[in-house]
């Protein structure tokens, strides 16, 4: 059976989960919902038609699952419950101290509807989380150490767009190298948030502006900034499209322990992912998991669920004897 996918939001995540969808033979796109004017929004997927977001619950028992593309600012806490009551959704809230407020939320609003909702999926959160959940279950009492980049931080990104007299910009967090070596070398060092990461800023000034005063804004910004080592660069709009108009990112999480009677052994686990695009990557996660999310709800179950809940088979649409086969 054909799963029927309904995408809510059509930005860069949106087109992502689009270009997912054409590879993944058990999946068809049914519907886009948006808040932009539907005639807008020209699709790649040709027959599907463009819904205003208003009309959504018109469609409840045609879509089997939704994938949710919006914000985790003010979108998502919003739209994952109110939509969990009608249909199966799959979402990237990706704020992690506000996701077992946002799991409770939506728990209550799939139960009360008799869905599944399957929050958080991504790959931090996400693959990063299963990965340190199955490092530290294999190697406890270890040390874990979560490094990300080289690569665009769009939350940073947007921070300096909004600073007076900045026209454009690009922010990537890079691992200290020092840093990861250390960690790969078993050394379990204690590090910092500045000796962790550093901070590389792109950015096009607008015509007049004070330099100064921007890259003094953005080095003393709070939350984003002020902890970390962070570098400016002033570069021409030619130059930002030419060389940084990508949305690449990645990283890596490592897991040091040791083993036998008196921990004689070390060993080191590491994960990494290196992305051309964040939001693809992001996009494809989020499609495998709604396959999880209807074969779930095929079965009876309803309600919430994180990546920690679902069994890898879920994911796949080979069968239970074709993963065994080829990749037992």
């Amino acid at each position: 059976m054909t799963i029927k996918i309904g995408i809510v939001g059509y930005g860069n995540l949106g087109r992502g989960v689009e270009c997912a969808i054409k590879h993944n033979k058990d999946m068809e796109l049914a519907a886009v919902f948006t808040r932009r004017a539907p005639e807008s929004v020209k699709l790649l997927t040709e027959g599907v038609k463009v819904y205003p977001y208003d009309e959504i619950m018109t469609k409840k028992g045609t879509i089997d699952v939704l994938i949710l593309c919006g914000g985790s600012a003010t979108d998502l806490p919003v739209q994952t419950p109110e939509l969990a009551k009608a249909f199966n959704v799959v979402d990237s809230f990706d704020t992690h101290a506000k996701i077992p407020d946002h799991f409770k939320v939506v728990d209550e609003a799939a139960l009360l509807g008799g869905n599944v909702g399957i929050i958080s999926v991504g790959w931090d959160p996400g693959m990063f989380s299963l990965n340190r959940l199955y490092a530290g279950a294999v190697l406890p009492g270890g040390h874990d150490y979560t490094f990300w980049g080289r690569g665009v931080s769009q939350g940073h990104s947007d921070a300096i767009r909004r600073i007076t007299g900045v026209k454009d910009a690009r922010q990537y967090t890079i691992p200290v190298e020092e840093a990861l070596q250390e960690v790969r070398d078993g050394k379990n060092p204690e590090l910092s948030v500045r000796e962790k990461h550093t901070r590389e800023c792109f950015v096009v000034a607008e015509e007049g502006a004070d330099l100064d005063r921007i890259k003094e804004e953005i080095v003393t910004m709070p939350n984003y900034f002020s902890d970390y080592d962070t570098t400016v660069h002033f570069i021409s709009e030619e130059e930002l499209m030419k060389d940084h108009k990508g949305i690449p990112h990645g990283g890596f999480v490592i897991r040091t322990g040791s083993t036998g009677w008196e921990n004689e052994n070390n060993h080191v686990i590491e994960y990494s992912l290196k992305l051309d695009s964040n939001p693809e990557f992001t996009a494809s996660v989020l499609t495998s998991y709604a396959r999880a999310a209807y074969r779930l709800n095929q079965e009876g179950q309803k309600g919430c669920k994180t990546v920690f809940d679902i069994a890898p088979a879920y994911l796949s649409s080979l069968s239970g004897e074709e993963l065994r086969k080829h990749l037992l």
